[in-house]
Parts: structure tokens; sequence; C-alpha cells
């Protein structure tokens, strides 16, 4: 089903409303809950999310069994050479399944029968955008939110934190990409972000979930990222998306398939 920014927006509400109700009908009956939703369309270095367990199907806290043994981190071999996937290799997929580039951000929402909104929620989070807007065609959305879900299965056997990946780019217009290149050199007039089947993780940063039982604890970045690098080879070698590890944008480039 696609969804519109303003549907997605109410929709969020209604189930804040609903939880909130949850809660309050627990509190009046002796029941403790763990924490309310609080979610931000953007974030910065060092924040945080409160997460509700009703909120993020199938996660549950870390293991309290004093018998489990975590899983072992294992990330690849080398990132350059598990996530080789080039520009022009990823835009044959872009043109196959994006939509015909928009001109601007009135024209992106002219087009909402094309594409859906992509911001944030419980498993992943986006970054404050400059140089793109929060929409995708609906299989990248799909896509997106498949790599947050499996993000936090992974952080989960392997007795992690949870921790939400961010997102850092999503669709351009040529208005956006015009923009862009003024003050980067390197960037592509024939970009994939151009199709809406293209978005960015950073590996770099991440934002920390919390619940009233399991603060806010400090985890390494690499140590994410070597979970996160191991997501993504999986769904790449599933055949659901190309891969390119960027270097200087500290990023990984994604495009659905």
């Amino acid at each position: 089903m696609k969804l519109s920014k303003t549907l997605y927006l109410h929709s969020f509400a209604l189930l804040t409303v609903v939880l909130a109700l949850v809660r309050c009908v627990g509190d009046c009956g002796g029941n403790k809950t763990d924490a309310v939703i609080v979610q931000k369309d953007t974030v910065g270095v060092g924040d945080s999310v409160v997460v509700d367990a009703l909120a993020v199907d199938n996660i549950a806290e870390l293991p309290k069994d004093e018998n489990f043994v975590p899983h072992r981190i294992w990330s690849v071999a080398s990132f350059k050479e598990s996530f080789p996937d080039s520009n022009s290799v990823q835009l044959v997929a872009a043109q196959q399944y994006g939509v015909k580039p928009v001109k601007n951000r009135l024209d992106a929402e002219r087009r909402k029968s094309e594409l859906v909104y992509a911001g944030s929620n419980p498993y992943f989070s986006v970054d404050k955008l400059r140089e793109s807007i929060p929409y995708l065609v609906p299989r990248a959305s799909v896509l997106l939110q498949d790599i947050g879900k499996a993000f936090y299965d992974s952080l989960y056997v392997k007795g992690v934190p949870l921790h939400q990946i961010i997102v850092t780019s999503v669709l351009r217009s040529e208005e956006d990409v015009e923009r862009l290149r003024r003050h980067n050199g390197n960037a592509s007039d024939n970009s994939c972000h151009r199709f809406g089947t293209t978005f960015d993780i950073c590996y770099n940063r991440y934002v920390t979930v919390q619940t009233q039982e399991i603060p806010k604890r400090q985890v390494q970045n690499d140590t994410l990222k070597w979970v996160l690098s191991e997501v993504l080879r999986d769904m790449r070698q599933a055949g659901r998306c190309y891969v390119k590890y960027e270097v200087k944008q500290g990023c990984f480039h994604i495009t659905t398939r």
C-alpha cells in the first residue's frame, strides 16, 4: 500500500494515541508498561530514541537468560570487495525499477501515486536532509525497513544493545542534484538517487534505542558497522539490492533490485 507523507503522519499520530491509551489502562489496572514512543523526523549526533516494545514487532530486549550465548560478530572480509557495486551498475536497476526523475520538491509532491513517504519509523531514523527528500518507490521503502528490522535482529542475537541505522540521503530532485554539484565535484549528474530507488545509510553514526529497563549504553560505532555490514552482505547476496561502500561520504550507497 502506498502512503503519502500526510497519511503516514496521521497514522503515526493515531498509533501514538492508541499506545498512550493502552498505557493508561495498564496503569489503572496496576500493570507496568515499558515506555512511550519518542520518535523524531531528524536526528543528530548523540541522539537517542525511546521505543515501546509494542512498536517493534518480534524484537525483545536484550536476553536475560544466564545461559544465553551471543552470536559472534564476523563483519566482512573487506568492505570494498564485499560492496563493489558502482553507480553504473546501480543505475541499470534504478532506471528499471524507479520513477521518472522529479524536477523539484513540488513535482515530488505531485508524484505521490508513484512514491511513498520514507520518514523515520521504529526501525530507522532519517538525518536532516539538505539535498534530498524522504520519498522512495515502494520496493525500495520495503527494502529499507527490512534492513532496519534485520539490523535489530542481528544486534539482539549478538547481545548488542539496540541501535537504529541513520538514513542520510534519499530521493534527489533535478534541483537537488544541480545544487549538490555546485559544492561537490564528485556528485554525479546521473545519480541513482534521482529515481527513488536509492538511499544512503551512514556507517559511522547510529541512534541509541532506550527503554526504561535498558538505559543508554555506549557501543563502539565500529562494532555496529560490522553488524550492519553482515546484514547488507546477506541482503545483497539474496539479490535484494546493490551496495557500494563509500569511503569519503562515510555511507553505504544502496539501490533496490
